[in-house]
């Protein structure tokens, strides 16, 4: 009899210790669908994305239940962040060298060379190098596209200083090699900003 008990007792042990161990499992499975989501360090192409002294980019993502899409409305979405990014920078840019020259209409001037910084930004889309791209499948079947491009502030003040030869008006209030220092000091600014 003490046998029998013995062989009771460690199978109610072993069946106590199995249901335990199962319900450890459930509890890390429920805690699991609870979070958020995964928290990624970085994302694929996103180091390649950062602008730095000599270069305006951008990065971006996108997914679709389709490859191409996913890759083409990830590049769609860094041109879109790359002019914006561009945009700003040259309108600092402009603000500072109004502030810092007298001109007889200030607020014209700035105006219609915003208005061509904004065409130039625009015209730098054809200039644009992609220097990343990367996909994945996720767990549903959808396709997630990365992408990082670029385009040099060379490319962007060329373009203005092309655009500029075209406007006599502008002309006359333009001092390139003052333009060229604030612009440089922004974009080193931008630069120390963004870790580069």
């Amino acid at each position: 009899m003490n046998a029998r008990k013995l062989v009771g007792i460690s199978v109610l042990l072993l069946v106590a210790l199995v249901g335990l161990d199962s319900c450890k499992s459930k509890e890390k499975t429920v805690s699991n669908k609870n979070e958020v989501g995964k928290i990624l360090e970085s994302l694929p192409c996103e180091d390649a994305g950062r602008s730095d002294k000599k270069f305006f980019r951008s990065s971006a993502m996108a997914t679709s239940s389709d490859l191409s899409l996913a890759k083409e409305k990830a590049l769609l979405n860094a041109k879109q962040r790359i002019v914006t990014l561009i945009n700003s920078n040259t309108k600092t840019v402009t603000d500072r060298y109004v502030n810092e020259r007298e001109f007889g209409d200030a607020s014209e001037f700035e105006a219609k060379f915003e208005n061509l910084t904004r065409e130039v930004a625009d015209e730098t889309i054809s200039n644009l190098v992609v220097t990343c791209e990367k996909a994945s499948v996720l767990d549903n079947g959808k396709y997630r596209g990365f992408v990082a491009v670029e385009v040099s502030k060379e490319d962007i003040m060329n373009g203005i200083n092309n655009r500029l030869s075209n406007d006599a008006k502008l002309q006359v209030d333009y001092d390139k090699k003052k333009f060229e220092d604030i612009f440089n000091q922004e974009m080193e600014k931008m630069a120390e900003e963004r870790g580069n």
